[in-house]
Formats: structure tokens, sequence, C-alpha cells
């Protein structure tokens, strides 16, 4: 177990920050990010060495047993975030603004200042065009987005399923069209989600911002996988998805730096794990 600093951070691993993200994307460094909801996930995935923890509301389906996202609250959110900011030793925190918590702007900066307050360093908003007045508002008053694009979970029931995303030469440059609007509106960081790998490396190169992917092939700056398909506890396994714990000789440990590494050395996502 690594010793701790004042600040509760690991002494033998850098904070990750915003920063740290701009300038791996410069060095075409990829970097790691694992969903996690608990004090103890958060410790043992910063101390493995991912970049950045989601606390995504992807809880509503791994920990509450919904069969969407939907019913997550505000509250389900900030509870999970201080949990895992409590268990952080480093990585940088992005938690999932919930279904219909910023549909107003009064709404965006009450719930995205109460995300913050809880622990998040960046909130991640889901959507296209119609978020980059939300991105630019939460930005302008120094709160980081990251925008989610592609399969977005949350508007399941209009896309009507979980559907790769842009694949369609007309969907797939309204969506590069897109990605740079939400730049231009103050986007800090782009997650492309079930997109064709050759739409998402279009994307990545075509952005300054870092974009992190999932189901999105190995072109964009960093991975992002739901930490219960990583363990292969998931009920379903999507096709992007590896189970790192079955090949791991060190249990959950070893399978979250095997993902670290696989990720850094471009191992994952292999061929079989993408979308053409």
């Amino acid at each position: 177990m690594s010793t701790q600093s004042a600040g509760g951070t690991s002494s033998s691993r850098p904070t990750v920050t915003l920063s740290t993200l701009q300038k791996m994307k410069k060095r075409q460094e990829k970097f790691t990010c694992l969903t996690a909801y608990d004090a103890c996930f958060g410790q043992l995935l910063s101390e493995a060495g991912v970049d950045v923890i989601l606390i995504g509301d992807s809880l509503g389906m791994v920990l509450q047993g919904h069969d969407s996202t939907l019913p997550v609250t505000m509250e389900d959110m900030i509870y999970h975030i201080s949990c895992v900011k409590r268990g952080n030793r480093g990585s940088f925190l992005i938690g999932d603004m919930p279904f219909m918590s910023y549909a107003s702007e009064t709404q965006t900066l009450e719930n995205a200042a109460r995300l913050m307050r809880a622990g998040a360093q960046m909130i991640k908003l889901e959507g296209g065009a119609w978020i980059a007045h939300s991105t630019n508002l939460l930005a302008e008053r120094g709160i980081p987005v990251c925008a989610h694009m592609g399969l977005t979970p949350q508007s399941i029931n209009r896309i009507g399923g979980y559907h790769v995303q842009g694949r369609d030469p007309r969907q797939a440059e309204s969506m590069l069209t897109e990605a740079r609007l939400l730049e231009e509106a103050g986007a800090s960081i782009l997650l492309l989600e079930c997109v064709p790998q050759t739409l998402a490396r279009t994307i990545s190169e075509a952005l300054e911002i870092p974009v992190i992917g999932i189901g999105a092939g190995p072109a964009t700056d960093g991975q992002v996988m739901v930490l219960h398909d990583v363990l292969g506890i998931s009920p379903i396994t999507p096709k992007f998805v590896k189970n790192f714990l079955r090949d791991s000789n060190a249990g959950i440990r070893g399978a979250l730096q095997d993902y670290v590494a696989a990720v850094k050395s471009q191992q994952f996502p292999a061929p079989e794990h993408c979308f053409d």
C-alpha cells in the first residue's frame, strides 16, 4: 500500500489534472479511465495507475439493478462522487450529470456546482449541438465539461436501443461538426461511445481537446470502460468489452494494472473490440 500525503493523494504518483491529460494528448501518450462508485475501488483504481475515474450514472445499472441510467438522481451522484473522492489517490475525477439535471440554465449551474462540491473535478453532459449552450455556460464559470457523444444512454428511448452511431455518412459528418462546436463552446474533453473507429480517429485528430473512447477504436487519446466489465461481472458483454480479471495472476489489482498497461501499450482495444 502506498503512503499518502496530507492531502490524501499517493506520494508515489503525481496528481492527474486536466493539464496532465492535455499534455498527454500532445505527446500522443494514451491515458486510461475507468468507472468507480465507492471509496475502496476509488483507491484501488488510482493506485493501479488509472488516470481518470468516471463516477458514472452507469451505477443505475451495475449497482442499482435498473435497465437504464434514467432513474439515477442527483442525490445518487453526489453520494457516490463523495465516496470515490475519499478513496482517490491522485486520479482525475469526472462526475456524470444525471438524466434531466441540466434541462435549464438554473438547473445546469446549480447541479453542476453540487457535483463539484461533492468532489468532481469535471462534469459530463450527454448530447450533441444542443448542449453547446450549457457547455459554454459552465466553462465560463470555471466548471470543466466533458461532452459525451455517440451512443448516449440517457437518450436511449429516442435512439431506440444500444446501437452504433455514426455509420451513416451524413450522421458521421454531423457528429464531426457537432464535436467541433462543443470544443468551441468550451468543452475540455470529448467522450465518444460506440462509433466506428474511422470516425473516432477523424474526430480525435480534428480536435485539440483530449478524446476518450469506449467502443470507438484505438485512435482516441484515452480509453474508458465500466469497472464491472473489466472485472467480467456484468450481466451482458458488449463487443467492446474485455474481461481483464480472467487472465490476471494478481486478482483485481492485477486486472486493473493489466488494463492500464494494455491501453498504454495500445494493445487494447484490439480489432475484435472495434466497430467499422
